[in-house]
């Protein structure tokens, strides 16, 4: 007979991942052992092989857990939304406050997600895929100059650059609040984004094809 689940299982794992996030965060994937985790997390080795059983599983259930409550949110925040200002407005602050308890989850998803099997890599990419489709269609809408393909992905990941980066100087309590830095982002987008397209669909002169290159891969 399969051994019943405790009532409290979902919120001992969720803690479980939360508390490995800090870790991974903190002293690295590689550097983080199951031994490492079990005494974070004030239980037995054994009781965390029951949950878990590699340190390979935790990581992918950590990115796979952060990214899934972002998807939705997102989509959520999207679908709600009304004029295309509004919406591109409502995706930044959505985003920036599901960050808000999130920093080790983040960090690890930038750091580690490479460090597991292609296999598992996939749905994770998947799922980012869909975070920066949500974001480039929100900003097609509001910055009708940025649809140009060529300009819409480095809008794009700059939104996410600035939001995604933020854990690295932001502090609550600091000279900005979280929802003022939000609406910081979407204005500065908003007011700049038609006189960088601009700027950026000048002509230029002929580049090296092996800048060129690089450019296709980047962008």
């Amino acid at each position: 007979m399969a051994r019943s689940r405790a009532k409290d299982y979902d919120d001992k794992r969720l803690s479980m991942l939360h508390r490995s996030a800090e870790l991974f965060a903190a002293s690295g994937y590689v550097g983080t052992s199951m031994n490492t985790i079990a005494d974070a997390c004030g239980v037995s080795k054994a009781l965390l092989y029951h949950y878990y059983p590699d340190k390979e599983a935790i990581l992918f259930d950590i990115l796979s857990s952060h990214l899934a409550k972002l998807v939705a949110a997102l989509r959520k925040a999207s679908a709600q939304a009304g004029d295309p200002v509004a919406r591109f407005r409502t995706i930044v602050a959505t985003l920036l406050e599901l960050y808000r308890h999130a920093d080790a989850e983040h960090q690890v998803q930038i750091s580690s997600l490479k460090l597991l099997p292609k296999e598992k890599q996939q749905p994770l990419l998947a799922s980012e895929r869909i975070l920066v489709g949500i974001m480039s269609d929100a900003l097609a809408a509001a910055v009708p100059a940025a649809k140009q393909k060529r300009l819409l992905k480095p809008l794009t990941m700059s939104v996410f650059g600035m939001l995604n980066w933020h854990y690295m100087w932001f502090r609550e309590g600091g000279p900005m609040t979280r929802a003022e830095y939000a609406g910081f982002v979407a204005q500065l987008v908003l007011a700049g984004a038609d006189d960088a397209a601009a700027a950026a669909t000048r002509p230029r002169g002929k580049a090296k094809s092996a800048g060129r290159s690089r450019q296709a891969e980047l962008l």
